[in-house]
């Protein structure tokens, strides 16, 4: 099995590394967050508070 250049290794390692690289990108940018604000807002002032004393 003949064995790889360094300069082989080197480059693959930068290959693998923008690509883990790109894709953590991707990963952060396009996730679009839930925002559970407004549906907790909503049922604070939507409820009433019927206080039995």
């Amino acid at each position: 099995m003949p064995q790889m250049a360094p300069i082989g290794w080197l480059s693959l390692f930068i290959i693998f590394s923008l690509t883990f690289m790109l894709f953590s990108i991707m990963n952060y940018f396009l996730m679009i967050p839930k925002s559970p604000k407004s549906h907790i807002l909503k049922n604070i002032f939507n409820t009433s508070f019927n206080w039995k004393w």
